[in-house]
């Protein structure tokens, strides 16, 4: 069978071809003369690449045809080892002359371990030249390249260029198990019809999840092609693109359909794959929970992202049973997939509904003990967790990655007027947050909800520091707290002349040499304080208890005695002024 670009080809001229299959070869011969002269005419008749995989023992084991910039190479599953070269040799032609091998070329050979790779220059029908290249030793983390060539037709050294063969098989055997030499980081192209912005933040995302970024592209496009998303066309550029980077997965940066997502990959061909942000933002989510809670909700994004991106072809959607008593309709694989992620999902949300009923009587104790919450909230990798360790002389990691921090960490901290607040660290925000993930995580997001004050902490040494801001404000009032009081805060201030944001009362800090921190402890006191009510208590002597809460949990603002109470104006917190007013018996309470 001939593969490839076949169309308009007379049938007698594939028939021919074929006969390539069944022709004996002789194995003392690299490029044997008559094989040499069949790819030549056909090259220069069909003004088409013509390839050509043969065997050690001279056997044509496949033909593809490819147009006159390209040439398929699809991979063939005949390895022997994966320390050892393949067993094929590949052999095609370039019309246009130049025998030269191509960045294509070089790094097909390297990722499909080629016996050899050899170029045939072809033009006006004659051979213009001939280079074979064999791998080498390991050099800046891949295997060289040995080249001979180009030579002119009739003067290939047959038996030399078979030698090399055998010298290279064992050459690269020698490197790779000598320097134990494996492929450790999955290597990355990104797609973005997007912006550079967009493309730089989802190749920090492919960092964070320990890939490395070997290929950018941007594709600006007025609407997503239905197919392909970025159109057939640029899929198949692409694929050259992989083949020639050995690329090994591409991330688009917006979601793909099922469908979209299907057809890229069968377009870039076997060995690599393809997936979206949403899933290499679920893939970090994964590496990152640590709690029990956080793992629960990041199956749950993942059961509810893969539901409707469940297919079936040929044998997985074949009917279940078969036999006496297993007849019947049955459902396909498909379904039972479906059913079962179904199941799964229910399990997971009654599981996270139990969670969430003991975080709420967690937080009744919280307000019941009249401690108040301040959330930091803000873009990921804005310092929320270097300021968390820093105001409360805790230990949280830090790390210069997105989403360091995926469980939420409460620490005390205490401020200028002798009180404390708890000080809650979340999970950081990010431009295009899937759905999957804000439903999931909204229990854990809701401690931003639930707090009395809401930090916004921005990366002030970001070029998009107002554009990361807004995208906090937007997915705070997806929450529902966009009500809540708030106070704003602009880390990395040392990195910076002056001040990218010009938000009245925001406070300039850095949270890695302490600058600011001072003002800030002030501000949070301040806003927090600004939230209790001044009251003015008559508190008879016989019932000391409320004093003694009073003076312990609020602010005295003054005392004054008599002959049977004290009277004293004060500052409490809502849940501390309602005990307070259940405690008194005898006494009286005013609000001022």
């Amino acid at each position: 069978m001939i593969r490839g670009n076949i169309e308009g080809i007379r049938q007698s001229a594939l028939d021919e071809l074929e006969r390539l299959f069944d022709t004996d070869w002789a194995r003392d011969q690299f490029l044997p003369d008559r094989l040499l002269n069949t790819l030549v005419r056909f090259t220069d008749q069909l003004n088409r690449e013509i390839m050509v995989y043969m065997s050690r023992e001279g056997t044509v084991l496949e033909i593809s045809i490819g147009s006159a910039e390209s040439v398929s190479l699809p991979e063939r599953t005949l390895r022997r080892s994966v320390e050892r070269l393949s067993g094929i040799r590949c052999i095609h032609t370039h019309p246009g002359g130049s025998a030269r091998l191509s960045d294509v070329d070089e790094q097909a050979l390297r990722l499909l371990r080629f016996d050899a790779m050899c170029a045939v220059g072809v033009k006006d029908g004659i051979a213009t030249g001939i280079t074979a290249a064999f791998l080498g030793e390991m050099e800046y983390g891949q295997l060289a390249i040995h080249t001979h060539g180009p030579v002119k037709p009739g003067r290939v050294p047959q038996e030399r260029w078979l030698h090399e063969i055998e010298i290279a098989d064992e050459r690269v055997l020698k490197t790779i198990r000598e320097g134990n030499w494996e492929k450790t980081q999955e290597r990355v192209m990104l797609v973005s019809t997007d912006s550079d912005e967009s493309l730089n933040e989802l190749e920090s995302l492919t960092n964070t999840a320990g890939a490395i970024v070997i290929q950018r592209v941007l594709q600006k496009r007025q609407r997503p092609d239905p197919a392909t998303f970025i159109g057939s066309g640029k899929v198949q550029e692409l694929s050259l693109i992989c083949q020639a980077a050995e690329i090994d997965l591409v991330i688009f940066d917006d979601e793909l359909t099922a469908a979209q997502s299907r057809n890229i990959s069968e377009i870039l061909g076997d060995g690599v794959r393809v997936i979206d942000r949403t899933a290499l933002i679920l893939d970090i989510f994964a590496q990152r929970a640590q709690s029990y809670e956080g793992k629960l909700q990041v199956e749950l994004a993942q059961m509810k992202y893969n539901l409707p991106r469940l297919t079936g072809l040929g044998t997985v959607l074949s009917r279940l049973g078969g036999g006496i008593g297993t007849r019947g309709p049955g459902e396909t694989q498909l379904e039972v997939d479906r059913r079962r992620i179904r199941r799964r999902i229910t399990d997971l949300e009654r599981e996270l509904e139990e969670l969430d009923r003991q975080r709420a009587l967690r937080r009744s104790r919280r307000e019941k003990s009249e401690q108040a919450v301040a959330a930091l909230v803000g873009y990921t990798n804005a310092g929320k967790s270097t300021l968390l360790n820093a105001l409360s002389g805790a230990n949280v990691l830090v790390e210069d990655k997105l989403f360091a921090t995926l469980d939420p960490v409460m620490r005390k901290v205490e401020l200028p007027d002798r009180r404390e607040c708890l000080l809650v660290d979340t999970v950081g925000f990010i431009r295009k947050l899937p759905h999957q993930l804000v439903e999931a995580f909204k229990s854990t997001l809701e401690e931003a909800l639930y707090a009395d004050l809401i930090v916004i902490v921005s990366d002030a040494s970001s070029e998009h520091c107002a554009e990361q801001r807004q995208v906090v404000l937007e997915v705070l009032n997806q929450l529902g707290a966009s009500g809540k009081p708030m106070l704003e805060v602009l880390n990395k201030c040392d990195r910076l002349a002056e001040l990218p944001l010009a938000t009245p009362g925001i406070i300039p800090i850095s949270a890695q040499d302490g600058q600011g921190l001072d003002a800030l402890r002030a501000a949070l006191g301040q806003r927090l304080g600004q939230m209790r009510r001044h009251v003015r208590l008559t508190v008879p002597y016989a019932e000391g208890a409320v004093l003694s809460l009073v003076h312990d949990k609020g602010q005295v603002l003054g005392e004054e005695y008599t002959a049977e109470a004290t009277v004293v104006d004060c500052l409490l917190d809502g849940t501390l002024c309602q005990r307070v007013e259940k405690m008194l018996k005898n006494g009286t309470i005013q609000r001022l």
